[in-house]
């Protein structure tokens, strides 16, 4: 019985399609990337005003 819910929820990931690992990784430095070059255009705000 639980042999058959195991391969049921494996059959269910596999045709889920989804986002490749290697893609996800890419897309979360890029947001990172972006992150830091906001964080770095605002650095001297502070000292400004």
């Amino acid at each position: 019985m639980l042999q058959t819910a195991v391969q049921a929820a494996q059959e269910t990931v596999e045709h889920a399609g989804g986002v490749h690992p290697v893609a996800l990784g890419l897309i979360a430095f890029g947001g990172l990337v972006f992150a830091l070059v906001v964080t770095y255009a605002f650095r001297n705000v502070w000292n400004r005003h």
